[in-house]
């Protein structure tokens, strides 16, 4: 809990090891990764990151395939406050994607 509690004094900085801050973010997007938004198709078009890809959370099952063939690639999701995201990330490890990386906090912290 205190470390809950360090990490939401410091919004720059990430909770777990698998989440990134928005610094990170840039850099594995040079580096090739996918930035997968995964919030309402409402949400994408009212605005978006740069190169992203819709695919809401509550689609992942059923076309997380179609979207992203390469289980190895490097997946960023986020949402806008990085909840969707977290679970977004856990679905997407559960089908067998290895490095999935959640923006911590979301659009919030951008």
């Amino acid at each position: 809990m205190l470390r809950r509690l360090r990490c939401l004094c410091n919004r720059n900085r990430c909770c777990e090891e698998s989440e990134i801050n928005k610094y990170q973010l840039e850099k594995m997007q040079q580096q090739g990764a996918v930035l997968l938004d995964v919030r309402s198709p409402q949400e994408f078009a009212e605005g978006h990151l740069e190169n992203a890809i819709l695919l809401p959370e509550y689609e992942i099952k059923e076309k997380a395939s179609k979207v992203l063939p390469e289980k190895q690639q490097i997946i960023i999701v986020y949402c806008s406050t990085g909840h969707r995201s977290k679970k977004a990330q856990k679905e997407l490890n559960a089908l067998g994607y290895e490095k999935v990386y959640n923006l911590c906090h979301g659009l919030e912290n951008y």
